[in-house]
């Protein structure tokens, strides 16, 4: 698990951002309806006892509709031993860097805390864009950002449309077999 020290900037807004767990290999006749892998509903399941370690709260959830991000959805609610109650917006499913960077802009700015939930690889360029190029974190991020990780972005802003290019730190990365070995590839 990747997480360094606490308190470096005085942030205003938090952004969480969450890969969808591991689907299946079943077939299916869309991409939308893929369903998780028993190892993909464990590693969401721990990645929200994560959440729940941490303290981490969300003021707003926004997720694609994608049957997979439903699902990781539910896993990380066992986990966390609550509802996240998210608003499942269309244009989150398989949607570029840009795209996902105008649907946080257009959030309530009484809104703190924000998690994200929804695929690669725009979630992935997301992280690079927000995260400083000095960010200790975002080499781990730019090396794979697996199924089911968190990446917690700390802004130094006012509103979420001031969210731009590197304005962000990059204060956790958190992979499933980072809690977890037997969640790692191969297992």
């Amino acid at each position: 698990m990747m997480v360094p020290e606490a308190g470096k900037m005085g942030c205003v807004k938090r952004l969480i951002l969450l890969r969808h767990a591991k689907s299946g290999d079943d077939l299916v006749e869309r991409d939308f309806d893929r369903q998780l892998s028993r190892r993909g509903q464990r590693a969401a399941m721990r990645i929200g006892q994560w959440f729940a370690d941490e303290a981490m709260n969300f003021d707003a959830v926004i997720a694609s509709p994608a049957q997979r991000v439903r699902e990781t959805i539910e896993s990380v609610e066992r986990g966390i031993g609550f509802g996240l109650e998210p608003r499942f917006e269309p244009r989150i499913y398989l949607a570029s860097a840009a795209t996902l960077l105008e649907v946080v802009q257009a959030t309530d700015d009484t809104v703190g805390s924000l998690l994200l939930i929804g695929h690669n690889p725009g979630l992935e360029d997301l992280v690079l864009m927000l995260a400083g190029d000095d960010d200790a974190l975002r080499a781990e991020a730019e090396v794979k950002y697996p199924t089911a990780t968190v990446a917690v972005l700390d802004c130094d802003i006012d509103r979420w449309a001031d969210l731009d290019e590197a304005c962000g730190t990059l204060s956790a990365f958190v992979r499933p077999r980072d809690l977890d070995p037997a969640l790692g590839p191969g297992n």
